[in-house]
């Protein structure tokens, strides 16, 4: 019998501890979860879409109108500078300066003709000069023949500035002529093409594009849109990583080269456009092609590190428990001006000032902190909640 109450009497002793065990562990807010401060590089960046483009891109379009004869290159061709591209049938236009160099012989010859008449009229009045000193002639007949001279002399004038103007017309129609033959203005590569043998263009009102020519691929730029919020830590030489849609595996690297203060505003959003400079040597970008980009505002090397998930930590105990620790009493005041660590098994609010940050983790500029030093970063409850919230979604299977 003895025996017995000594077994009972032990049995409800267990029941009692593990009871007061239980209860306990079911207090969240007993338990924290901690991360150690750690030094290292934290880089703050700005993040920002783009396009790829050529750094020079030349329009070369057409000066006169016809309909295209010969059509030389193609997408993707590489071209050179003074190299034909295509040529528009020149039939009218050499008709043109066929017509305007016979009407400047015509010019010259009447230059010519009105040299001999004012030869003839200067002889003439030389000669009534002699004969009216000598009181052979009368003085009418000495003004009419310098009246001729005179006229002679203008006719001269008249026929060299209508030589002049259809030389003129003459090159007028060359240059015409000249125009038909499309040239490549740079050396590049032929991005598009706008036209093919036989398309009629007509450049009466504005000049149409036929080819678009990228001066340079192995040299691109990123024209990027930066919000506002941002642009003002954004300067020229920053380095820049991107990532295209094309190689989501391959980071490339690049320069702010010019932030530009024209504001773009789309629907009330205002950005400013920021150009990347980029090395294509690999010719792996396209343009049009649309980056991701990162802009490295700041960079901090072997900064103490704190994580901003501790940043965010706010502990919560019953008003009872809250009122028995200073700490925790002046928890309000001190909400979100600090960070919160352990000392003798109780939460302690620090405070510290922060510098960057690159999203995970925040510098801290100063604050009774060291090192190692353990941080509150979440409850342990808290950590189970979300742990057992994410087993209850993950999919059962019937055996």
């Amino acid at each position: 019998m003895k025996k017995k109450i000594i077994i009972i009497s032990i049995i409800i002793l267990i029941l009692i501890i593990g009871g007061f065990f239980f209860f306990r562990k079911s207090d969240g807010a007993k338990g924290y979860k901690t991360e150690a401060l750690s030094r290292g590089i934290i880089k703050a960046t700005v993040t920002a879409t783009g396009t790829v483009n050529a750094v020079t891109t030349v329009l070369v379009g057409t000066q006169v109108s016809g309909t295209i004869k010969k059509l030389l290159v193609d997408y993707n061709s590489p071209v050179k500078k003074g190299q034909l591209l295509a040529q528009i049938d020149p039939e009218l236009f050499q008709a043109q300066v066929d017509q305007a160099r016979a009407n400047q012989q015509l010019a010259v010859a009447n230059v010519a003709k009105a040299e001999v008449a004012l030869t003839d009229t200067h002889r003439t009045y030389e000669r009534n000069k002699t004969l009216f000193a000598k009181n052979f002639i009368a003085r009418s007949d000495l003004d009419n023949a310098e009246t001729a001279f005179q006229s002679a002399d203008a006719q001269l004038k008249a026929a060299k500035a209508q030589a002049a103007q259809a030389q003129a017309a003459l090159r007028v129609a060359e240059t015409n002529l000249h125009h038909t033959n499309i040239l490549s203005p740079v050396n590049g590569t032929v991005i598009s093409r706008s036209v093919d043998v036989g398309q009629t263009v007509a450049a009466s009102f504005q000049t149409p594009t036929l080819f678009n020519i990228a001066a340079d691929l192995t040299k691109m730029q990123i024209d990027t849109s930066v919000d506002e919020a941002d642009i003002g830590r954004v300067q020229a030489g920053q380095k820049v990583t991107f990532t295209v849609d094309a190689y989501p595996e391959i980071s490339f690297q690049g320069n702010v080269s010019v932030v530009r203060n024209a504001p773009i505003t789309v629907q009330n959003v205002v950005t400013y456009n920021s150009v990347i400079t980029v090395d294509n040597s690999a010719l792996k970008l396209k343009p049009g092609m649309t980056a991701n980009v990162s802009i490295e505002t700041a960079t901090r090397e072997n900064a103490l590190r704190v994580p901003n998930a501790a940043l965010r930590f706010k502990p919560s105990l019953p008003a009872e428990k809250a009122g028995s620790n200073p700490a925790i009493r002046g928890e309000k005041a001190a909400r979100g001006s600090g960070i919160w660590i352990l000392e003798n098994k109780k939460p302690k609010h620090v405070r510290i000032s922060t510098g960057i940050s690159d999203g995970k983790y925040t510098e801290v500029t100063s604050g009774e902190i060291s090192e190692g030093q353990q941080v509150i970063i979440d409850t342990q409850s808290a950590v189970k909640k979300n742990d057992q919230a994410a087993g209850a979604g993950a999919p059962r299977f019937i055996r």
